[in-house]
């Protein structure tokens, strides 16, 4: 259904009314209502960039950023959306593919999907890219949306003592409530996590169970990991139309890196934690990093190379979104803020958000060599940022789920958003349009552009200013002279108290250290002063390790021994440290004299003077 001009309208409406019915059709987009329909923006600079192209708030598409895909699937030049459904309300999960606002094809997959991408498997022609999304432990691939292949994540060895249970309970020597008590005692304790199958036994009722234990128990083991994320890498060149690996994040807290043709795990990588998110840079038989942020807060760089984390990047809180921006990383997390790093772990910037972050993408504009980072936040907005400068707000009716921007049919700059309650949103960017910094509600105080009121230079500022310009060399010479002669006294000053026994500093390791606790007062005592021993157990024994000194009067000196037992016969010695709770922090070397195992040690002097 077309746009029809009504005679009631302004005259600006209708011109453009007519430029869409020309201009949309050609997109394959028809728009299903007039304009005063349209979610209108209230700020005119998100609707000065952005053409309304289509709002369908009951297009029942549930996903998130991860499954939106926009790609050529059969090489026409006319750009297709992909979409991995969720399937609202517990329904079964499918894979829509959308050509403007309608559904070109739609088929049931077996699990939810975790993550869809597009790449080229191989260098024939016709150069058609390849779809393959992630759905529980398999990758599916379509080639002309027809299934293609499908890769199966190798599966893990089960846990020996679950495995032992079962064979019990198939030889029927174990009751299914002793076997329920023994899994769940072996899923609090053990490091392997339990099969699907004991999981599935342990959530249903007693009067269930036997039934299961019958109908499962002849059955083996099978532990079987799923994927929670994945992008594409490309294989050895940098284009765009280049062959591209597929790399996988699983529940078993490792990376795959799949071969484009054959399917085989060319690289393997293991990580601390479960990988959610994915950003890759670089070529896999070059030279790559990829960035992985795991479900323990922290984002890890690894390289070609590595089988472990090169780098760990800790944050503060979960992380929600991972976009790469050039060589930049912009993570967003749940205490509403955008967070940029370095690939080596250094913090840029931060931004805090005016809602909870909900998605991420990337916005790129060839033409303009633009990159930003798109972020859909709970209050309906959609916020973009170049660094930490906010371009631009587009504001929906609903709160903004998924985020996808690219070329969609025969346009290059298309924004395509799904809403929480299953709505799609299409807008188009204007080819006029030019995101200027500071060009949204947020960024630097008025006050910051304001000119400070100088005073007026006097005749006493311009006669030192004329001074110092002509006295420059000679007032150099002075501050130089000035700084060496306070390095010196600094010098001597330090030499002295290394002389004078002053500074706690041991000439060598066997020499005892001289602890001295100065009291500058001359009326008052020192109380409540403490004194530990550190010390290797293993070779000395000391009566009291930890005493309390009494009352110290100012200007006489107190001697504090203590008795050190060798307690080893090969002539091994070690270092005793000295540590007092107010300023002594000192170390005494002790060995053998020759008189025995019993030795005595002077662990030094406390002065107060």
């Amino acid at each position: 259904m077309f746009y029809t001009p009504s005679s009631k309208l302004p005259t600006h409406l209708i011109l453009r009314n007519q430029l869409r019915q020309v201009f949309f059709p050609f997109l394959g987009i028809h728009l299903p209502r007039p304009p005063q329909l349209f979610p209108s923006s209230p700020s005119s600079e998100a609707s000065s960039k952005w053409l309304d192209a289509h709002y369908d708030p009951m297009a029942n598409i549930h996903t998130f950023s991860a499954c939106l895909q926009l790609a050529d699937l059969h090489g026409d030049g006319e750009y297709k959306l992909v979409v991995g459904d969720l399937g609202p309300g517990g329904q079964q999960p499918r894979l829509k593919v959308l050509k403007g606002p309608t559904v070109l094809s739609e088929s049931p997959l077996p699990a939810l999907p975790a993550a869809a991408a597009t790449f080229f498997m191989e260098q024939h022609e016709p150069r058609t890219p390849a779809l393959a999304l992630a759905s529980g432990p398999c990758v599916y691939v379509y080639k002309n949306l027809r299934p293609y292949f499908k890769f199966s994540l190798p599966q893990l060895p089960p846990n020996p003592l679950e495995q032992d249970l079962w064979n019990q309970a198939k030889e029927d020597r174990i009751d299914p409530l002793t076997l329920k008590e023994m899994l769940e005692g072996i899923r609090e304790k053990a490091e392997v996590p339990l099969s699907v199958q004991s999981l599935r036994f342990l959530q249903l009722e007693l009067s269930e169970m036997e039934a299961f234990v019958n109908q499962h128990k002849s059955k083996s083991i099978r532990r079987q990991t799923v994927i929670t994320t994945m992008t594409t890498l490309k294989k050895n060149l940098a284009d765009e139309d280049a062959v591209s690996c597929l790399v996988l994040g699983t529940e078993n807290k490792e990376l795959l890196v799949l071969d484009p043709e054959a399917f085989t795990v060319l690289a393997k990588m293991s990580l601390p934690s479960v990988p959610v998110f994915l950003e890759v840079s670089g070529q896999f038989d070059v030279e790559f990093r990829l960035a992985a942020a795991c479900r323990n807060g922290n984002i890890y760089m690894l390289r070609r190379d590595s089988k472990r984390p090169k780098y760990c990047i800790e944050l503060s809180a979960q992380p929600v979104g991972l976009v790469r921006v050039h060589k930049v990383l912009v993570v967003g997390s749940n205490q509403d803020s955008l967070h940029s790093f370095t690939h080596k772990g250094k913090r840029l910037w931060t931004v805090q958000m005016p809602a909870a972050i909900l998605t991420m993408n990337l916005l790129e504009q060839r033409s303009r060599g633009l990159q930003a980072v798109m972020a859909g936040l709970a209050n309906g907005e959609v916020r973009i940022y170049r660094d930490k400068a906010l371009l631009s707000i587009v504001r929906t009716p609903d709160a903004v789920t998924s985020l996808c921007f690219g070329r969609y049919g025969r346009e290059d700059h298309t924004l395509i958003m799904t809403t929480r309650g299953g709505g799609l949103i299409i807008k188009i960017l204007k080819r006029t349009a030019v995101f200027v910094e500071g060009g949204g509600e947020a960024g630097p105080p008025p006050a910051q552009a304001m000119k400070l009121n100088m005073p007026r230079k006097t005749r006493l500022y311009v006669d030192q200013t004329l001074r110092e310009r002509e006295a420059g060399t000679a007032m150099h010479r002075a501050f130089q002279a000035d700084l060496y002669l306070l390095r010196l006294r600094a010098a001597r000053a330090y030499a002295q108290a290394l002389e004078s026994s002053l500074s706690p500093v041991s000439a060598t390791a066997r020499e005892p250290l001289k602890l001295h606790a100065v009291n500058t007062s001359t009326a008052r005592p020192i109380l409540g002063l403490l004194v530990c021993f550190l010390y290797n157990e293993g070779l000395y024994a000391l009566p009291r390790a930890f005493f309390k000194v009494p009352l110290l009067v100012p200007g006489l000196n107190y001697p504090l021994e203590t008795f050190v037992e060798s307690l080893s016969d090969k002539g091994i010695s070690d270092i005793i440290k000295v540590g007092c709770r107010l300023v002594l922090v000192g170390e005494v070397s002790v060995s053998e004299c020759g008189q025995g195992p019993r030795v005595a040690a002077r662990m030094g002097w406390v002065s107060a003077q």
